[in-house]
C-alpha cells in the first residue's frame, strides 16, 4: 500500500494522506472506496519479494528462508539500525548497502498515542511516518549514514520507546492530544542525548501533523490475518498507517501481506 500527502494549513504542517494499493493489475486508489463495500479475496498463492519464488510459507516478512538469511532487504539492520555496517564498507550486498544506507538519515519522535523514537533515510519523510500512523512527528537529528541514525536511536531508547500500540494508534484522531508531549520530548531528547551526538541535532523544527481517511473508528478491533480469514467483506470505514479498517472493527495490516495474492472487488 502506498501513501502520498496533500499539504494543508494549520499552523502544524498538516498533510492529508492518500492511498493506493499496489497490485499486480496497477496502482489501485482506495479514496473512493472508503464508506464502500470492499472484498479481498486471498488466492492462497504466495511469491517472495525479494526472488520471486512461489513459497508455500513466509520466514520474516515477505520473504521466503534462502532470501530471509542472505537477501540485503532483510538484514538485521533493518530492523536494528545500529548494526549497519555500510559505512565500514560491508554488508550482504556492499552495493545495495552503498546505496540505501550509505545516504542522509534522520531520527526523529512522532506521537502515535505515545512518544516514539525512529529512523529513516531523508527521502523517506513523511512516508515513514505515514506508514507507522503517526499523527504527529518532528525530526530531531540529521546524519549521514544509517549506523550513526541508530545510535542516536539506542541513546534515545533510555528515554522513550520504540514501539507502537496499533490499537491507540488506530483511535487517535484529535492532534491537540499530542502536541504538547511531542514538544516536550524533544525539549528532553535535546537535555539528555549524549554530548556525543550534539553535533547532528537539528535546530528547532514545526510539528509535521499527519490527517488519515479514517474518521470514525469501532469501538471494538478485531485484527485478521489472510492465512486464517482467505476472504474479508464488508465496509471499508478507513485507512490509516498500514491498516485498513472495515465497519465491522476487521482490521487487516497490509504490509504484514506483502507476497500475498489477492484479489479486490
Amino acid at each position: 500500500m502506498r501513501a502520498a500527502v496533500d499539504a494543508g494549513g494549520d499552523g502544524l504542517q498538516t498533510r492529508q494522506v492518500k492511498y493506493e494499493l499496489q497490485l499486480a493489475s496497477g496502482a489501485t486508489p482506495l479514496a473512493e472506496r472508503i464508506s464502500e463495500d470492499l472484498t479481498l479475496r486471498f488466492t492462497g498463492i504466495r511469491t517472495c519479494v525479494s526472488c520471486g519464488k512461489r513459497v508455500k510459507k513466509f520466514y520474516g516478512q515477505g520473504t521466503c528462508f534462502p532470501c530471509l538469511r542472505n537477501a540485503p532487504e532483510s538484514s538485521p539492520c533493518i530492523i536494528r539500525p545500529e548494526l549497519c555496517e555500510a559505512h565500514l564498507g560491508k554488508g550482504r550486498d556492499v552495493q545495495w548497502e552503498l546505496d540505501h544506507h550509505m545516504q542522509e538519515h534522520i531520527v526523529y519522535l512522532s506521537f502515535t498515542g505515545d512518544v516514539k523514537v525512529g529512523v529513516t533515510r531523508s527521502t523517506q519523510v513523511p512516508v515513514r511516518w505515514i506508514d507507522q500512523g503517526a499523527l504527529l512527528a518532528v525530526p530531531i537529528a540529521k546524519v549521514p549514514y544509517r549506523q550513526l541514525a541508530g545510535a542516536i536511536e539506542v541513546d534515545l531508547k533510555r528515554i522513550f520507546s520504540d514501539r507502537t500500540d496499533w490499537r491507540r494508534m488506530l483511535l487517535l484522531s484529535d492532534p491537540e492530544a499530542g502536541v504538547e508531549p511531542l514538544r516536550m520530548a524533544r525539549e528532553k531528547a535535546m537535555r539528555e542525548v549524549d554530548p556525543v551526538f550534539q553535533a547532528y541535532i537539528l535546530p528547532e523544527k514545526p510539528l509535521y501533523h499527519l490527517s488519515y481517511p479514517l474518521v470514525h473508528v469501532p469501538p471494538k478491533l478485531v485484527s485478521v490475518q489472510l492465512d486464517k480469514l482467505p476472504e474479508i467483506t464488508g465496509r471499508l470505514q478507513g485507512i490509516k498507517g498500514q491498516y485498513l479498517v472495515w465497519s465491522d472493527g476487521r482490521v487487516l495490516n497490509v504490509r504484514n501481506h506483502i507476497g500475498y495474492h489477492v484479489v479486490l472487488e
